[in-house]
């Protein structure tokens, strides 16, 4: 089946922010480039999504569809992979509201990702914090980023207790959101 090669695949046709999966923030044979990246048809072969898109005329995102919502989009999601599907739904509204401003969000949302993993990663938090940066507000975890990036008794800890520290901040401003924490399996 011929693919569509993307331009950003960064976001997904099927709505997903792959550049906030754990398999895009992983070195090595598992690593997926995102949707339609360098090397997608070698990581899904049958990505279902992607086969109809080419149907529908090689659309760029499915809210594109003259078919949207179909079936896989009248409700959200019950079940997660590697990234959330819990916020696709509102993800394709954000999109579909300013196409200019989502991308641009959502590089910010990855840089602070690209950050935590960097820098308040203790070799056990990657999915965390990819599921809490993917389901979190922009400008709540703008907000929160900033009180981890500027606290300096944060920063000035050990590497695992810092780890520790940011995970807190974050999982205290999803609480306080009702933000999902974690992968559904």
């Amino acid at each position: 089946m011929p693919f569509l090669s993307r331009a950003e695949p960064d976001y997904a046709l099927c709505g997903l922010n792959c550049c906030l999966c754990p398999r895009f923030h992983t070195d090595g044979p598992s690593r997926c480039p995102g949707c339609g990246g360098p090397g997608f048809e070698d990581k899904h072969p049958s990505c279902a999504v992607m086969g109809c898109g080419i149907r529908h005329g090689c659309i760029e995102y499915c809210f594109r569809c003259p078919e949207y919502p179909c079936a896989r989009y009248k409700a959200p999601s019950e079940r997660d992979s590697f990234v959330s599907y819990v916020k696709v739904l509102p993800h394709f509204r954000e999109a579909q509201e300013d196409l200019d401003q989502y991308p641009k969000e959502l590089k910010e949302k990855f840089n602070y990702l690209k950050l935590l993993i960097d820098k308040y990663n203790d070799g056990k938090s990657k999915t965390f914090y990819c599921v809490v940066v993917n389901n979190m507000d922009y400008r709540d975890l703008c907000t929160v980023m900033e009180e981890i990036r500027f606290n300096e008794e944060l920063n000035g800890m050990e590497g695992k207790l810092r780890a520790k520290e940011a995970t807190q901040l974050l999982k205290q401003r999803a609480e306080e959101r009702g933000v999902v924490c974690i992968l559904r399996k």
